[in-house]
């Protein structure tokens, strides 16, 4: 590329890491909210701006150049500084002034809203603005610098550059109809039922199927859903059983009582709800939140859990 070398943007940065990440000018459009002739501008400005052409855009997927290769690592560094500038600036006018939270849709009724009180008490200048979703899109969303902090499940492998703060462990457990046989279901998974699966496009749907295929059980299925409401009403109803988590069933307590709750047979199975943030860009903030959240977390989801089903004392617990 001919070009005279001018000014960078910290903008026209951002929307060059979100194309070589996503390879694709429309996909890094919907990533930051803007459109796809945006984004080709800026990457113009960009590589006007530098001297260099650093994105193969004929090509499909699109590629990084030699050029682009070596300014991706610098420009990561770029927008974590700014990060950090921002919690600096922040911080000397007496506190964040806005903070992107994401949360696990499991808690949304029980503990987010009384997260969100208790921060608005000590962060009395920030702006809240809140993201609920699957973890594994909330992970992508923290990736992408589009969250400051989340609240998920652990989804494997992390990237560099993260801090995590462990705040729950739960066991997947098994829900059947109330009026099935416990004393066979404790025993066996349940064969006379099919089995109503969580989604496998979400990470936790991934995890029962990984863990059915490593028992060699393949339950029959006729359906595969999304909402935990949707599968405990189905449970409810008789229609077929299921494998869930404590947390997914509580958050669809009104079919509790049509349910039995039970632990799952055979090899057991867990997951660990974490914080997640960038490390060192907010500070003390996500061990401070982490802390609010155990308590939160002991009060609305330990005890109660543990009160409704002993036996989930050793499996259930905040960490």
């Amino acid at each position: 590329m001919v070009g005279s070398v001018g000014r960078i943007t910290l903008w026209g940065v951002e929307v060059f890491v979100a194309t070589a990440e996503e390879a694709s000018i429309s996909a890094a459009a919907r990533r930051l909210g803007s459109s796809a002739a945006t984004v080709s501008q800026q990457l113009t400005n960009l590589e006007g701006a530098i001297g260099a052409t650093l994105l193969n855009r004929n090509e499909r997927p699109i590629t990084l150049t030699s050029a682009g290769e070596l300014f991706l690592r610098r420009a990561n560094a770029i927008l974590n500084e700014a990060d950090q500038a921002r919690l600096e600036l922040a911080t000397a006018n007496f506190g964040l002034s806005r903070l992107r939270l994401g949360m696990i849709e499991d808690l949304e009724s029980d503990v987010t809203p009384r997260l969100l009180m208790g921060m608005s008490e000590t962060l009395r200048s920030c702006q809240f603005l809140l993201e609920t979703g699957a973890s594994h899109r909330l992970h992508d969303l923290l990736d992408a610098r589009a969250l400051d902090v989340i609240v998920a499940a652990d989804v494997g492998a992390l990237g560099d550059g993260l801090e995590v703060h462990p705040l729950l462990i739960e066991p997947f457990v098994i829900a059947i109809p109330r009026s099935a046989d416990e004393a066979r279901a404790l025993a066996s998974l349940p064969t006379t039922l099919p089995l109503i699966q969580y989604t496998t496009r979400h990470h936790m749907g991934q995890m029962i199927a990984a863990h059915l295929a490593r028992q060699n059980l393949t339950p029959a299925h006729r359906f595969e859903l999304d909402s935990y409401h949707a599968i405990m009403a189905m449970v409810a109803s008789g229609v077929g059983w299921t494998i869930l988590t404590p947390l997914g069933c509580l958050r669809a307590r009104r079919f509790l009582d049509r349910v039995q709750v039970l632990s799952l047979p055979g090899a057991p199975l867990s997951r660990t709800i974490n914080l997640t943030a960038r490390r060192g860009v907010l500070g003390a903030t996500p061990a401070n939140l982490a802390a609010q959240l155990r308590d939160l977390l002991r009060e609305s989801i330990e005890t109660p859990a543990h009160a409704d089903y002993p036996w989930l004392r050793d499996s259930l617990k905040v960490i």
